[in-house]
């Protein structure tokens, strides 16, 4: 037996932050995950006695498809499905990470942070974190962990993200004294994943995951994000969050995803200005011919999706606030058909025999319209993966055994967690 683990998570500050993560029907559950990272951890690196555990969330995104990255408006939460760890600062210079499920042993000297030719994403992410660090002026030094993720991969519910935020927390509270702020900690995520894995994603994952809670984020201003922090509950109104795999692999889809944000820039740049927060319809009206000429149709709807998309993020808050969840469901599904027919996320076109998100999305919808209730969108980048779909709590047990029978996909329900990234051992909670 470790007795400063068991301390610890017998604690009634941890206990508490466990329910507040959790739920505390799941309390026990979890601090068995965390005991298998010290558990792990011993058997790869051998002393227990002075750990600290982390937690960074994965997220879910209900408003704002594909806006974040033309400094637009989304809708965001972090979600009870995490990256947890079990970590300790050493003298050496290196840090090493061993990923449970994950082959081989992360090893990342601290004196070599460019970019590597080749490197697989788990190394090359923790470099660019630390990299990232050093950029801004934050202390960097060596540590050993031990992560262990239930955030499904593939899923739009950002496990890279996750994994960002949590080597971030780590970092920061081991040598910064936990002073790094959620906004930071996103900025130096994105670092890594654009300039060190060649995703050329924008900051929600990453605010959502380091945040906590269900958010609204401007990203009008992308170095000083505005985040406001959303009160009231989907499982407080009746219904419940539920991600519904839909078949497909996003994994090698890259080139799909950085065409979005590609093309809408193209409609701005033909204004003289970088991105489609810029822009207004009648802008693009006004000089319809010459866009489709030079940027293409698909470009110009995929700029008419984010103007509109960012307008109904808006819309989406003022009805959360005010408790009218039937709008918020309108909203949802405005956006799930957007996405669909203007943003065009919804499969490959390159692959039109495997269309897994549209045929989800089509089963989901005739069994919302003859519930009359409900709502479901694509989730996340698209393409591939997963659809979000939100329906009355009682409605669950048959929608998943409609799923079981027809696509045979797997369905998980979340539900929102309001702490973001954290260390247990911290006492601020």
């Amino acid at each position: 037996m470790n007795d400063s683990f068991e301390q610890l998570f017998a604690s009634a500050p941890v206990r508490q932050l466990l329910d507040q993560m959790y739920g505390s029907e799941e309390r026990e559950q979890q601090i068995d995950r965390y005991r298998g990272c010290m558990e792990g951890y011993g058997a790869q690196y051998g002393n227990t006695a002075s750990l600290n555990y982390f937690s960074a969330p994965g997220r879910t995104e209900i408003g704002g498809n594909h806006t974040d990255h033309n400094h637009g408006k989304v809708l965001a939460a972090s979600i009870q499905l995490d990256t947890i760890a079990a970590a300790a600062a050493v003298d050496t210079g290196v840090i090493s990470v061993i990923s449970e499920g994950y082959p081989g042993l992360s090893v990342i000297p601290l004196d070599d942070l460019e970019p590597q030719s080749g490197e697989g994403g788990t190394a090359a992410l923790i470099r660019g974190i630390a990299h990232g660090f050093r950029q801004h002026g934050y202390r960097i030094g060596g540590f050993q962990a031990y992560v262990s993720s239930n955030v499904l991969p593939a899923s739009g519910l950002s496990s890279s993200a996750s994994f960002e935020i949590l080597i971030c927390q780590i970092l920061s509270t081991l040598y910064n004294d936990g002073a790094m702020d959620a906004v930071m900690m996103s900025r130096i995520g994105k670092h890594a994943e654009n300039l060190y894995w060649n995703k050329p994603s924008g900051m929600l994952d990453q605010m959502a995951c380091s945040h906590g809670g269900l958010i609204t984020i401007d990203f009008k201003e992308p170095a000083k994000p505005l985040i406001e922090r959303i009160p009231g509950t989907f499982e407080e109104a009746g219904y419940s969050l539920v991600i519904v795999g839909t078949g497909g692999n996003h994994a090698d889809l890259t080139k799909d995803y950085a065409s979005i944000p590609n093309e809408m820039r193209a409609v701005a740049q033909a204004f003289g200005v970088e991105v489609c927060r810029d822009l207004t319809a009648e802008m693009i009206y006004g000089r319809l011919a010459e866009l489709r000429e030079t940027a293409g149709d698909r470009a110009v709807l995929r700029a008419l999706h984010f103007l509109d998309e960012n307008d109904r993020v808006g819309r989406q808050v003022e009805a959360v606030k005010a408790g009218e969840w039937k709008d918020v469901l309108k909203h949802i599904t405005a956006s799930g058909n957007s996405s669909w027919k203007w943003l065009q996320n919804i499969h490959q076109e390159s692959v039109s025999h495997e269309q897994g998100i549209a045929l989800t999305l089509a089963i989901t919808e005739r069994f919302i319209e003859r519930l009359g209730d409900g709502a479901c969108r694509v989730h996340g980048g698209g393409f591939a993966g997963v659809i979000l779909a939100v329906l009355p709590h009682a409605a669950v047990a048959e929608y998943r055994e409609l799923i079981a029978r027809t696509t045979g996909t797997e369905l998980f329900k979340i539900r929102v967690r309001e702490v973001g990234a954290v260390c247990l051992n911290s006492s601020s909670y």
